[in-house]
């Protein structure tokens, strides 16, 4: 009887875990990329991105920022993309900064984290999917001087494909910024669209 309840629990934890989760397609001009948001673990930032997804403000965004070994100015390297707002002026306002600490989602392989300079100036403007493994976004990680990390609230579970084309597409060799010389797209990775599937 004991082991009858315990499963009937496990269970409802389970499926209450899974109807917490979004599942959002990006489609771009390269295909479509399907996120998984987590909206338990991440509330703050995943109500952010999926604003931004409901509100339309991704139509016409797209990825422009392509980061690799061979092009990092930052310390220690990482490979991401970055997308989001290619017209700030329809940005919202930065939202409080969720560290990996807080919702236990760290920067492996196909997460989607907010992109941020000072902690609780990210939002869904800008956000990014890592390449692999990348320790060094998670809290206490020495990629940002203030070892606070991102704020990770997604994975993607389809399109990895599409993420690995927008990367290796051509960066212009000129920035205004050091810090991103030689990472920017030459052309932007148009995302012709964002909706929740679930």
């Amino acid at each position: 009887m004991l082991r009858i309840l315990l499963l009937l629990v496990l269970g409802l934890t389970l499926a209450r875990t899974a109807a917490a989760d979004v599942d959002v397609v990006l489609e771009t001009e390269l295909g479509d990329i399907h996120v998984r948001v987590f909206e338990d673990r991440a509330p703050v930032s995943a109500a952010d991105f999926l604003r931004y997804v409901d509100e339309g403000r991704y139509a016409g965004a797209g990825f422009y920022r392509t980061v690799s070994p061979g092009n990092d100015n930052g310390s220690p390297v990482i490979s991401v993309i970055q997308g989001g707002l290619l017209d700030e002026a329809i940005a919202l306002p930065p939202v409080a900064h969720e560290t990996t600490e807080e919702t236990g989602i760290l920067h492996t392989n196909g997460v989607v984290s907010l992109a941020r300079g000072e902690p609780g100036s990210g939002g869904g403007a800008a956000f990014f999917i890592c390449i692999g493994d990348q320790p060094a976004l998670d809290f206490g990680g020495t990629r940002n001087p203030d070892k606070q990390g991102f704020a990770a609230f997604g994975r993607v579970v389809r399109g990895m494909d599409v993420v690995k084309a927008i990367h290796e597409r051509e960066t212009a060799s000129e920035s205004d910024d050091p810090y991103t010389a030689g990472q920017i797209l030459a052309e932007p990775v148009r995302i012709i669209a964002a909706r929740r599937i679930n």
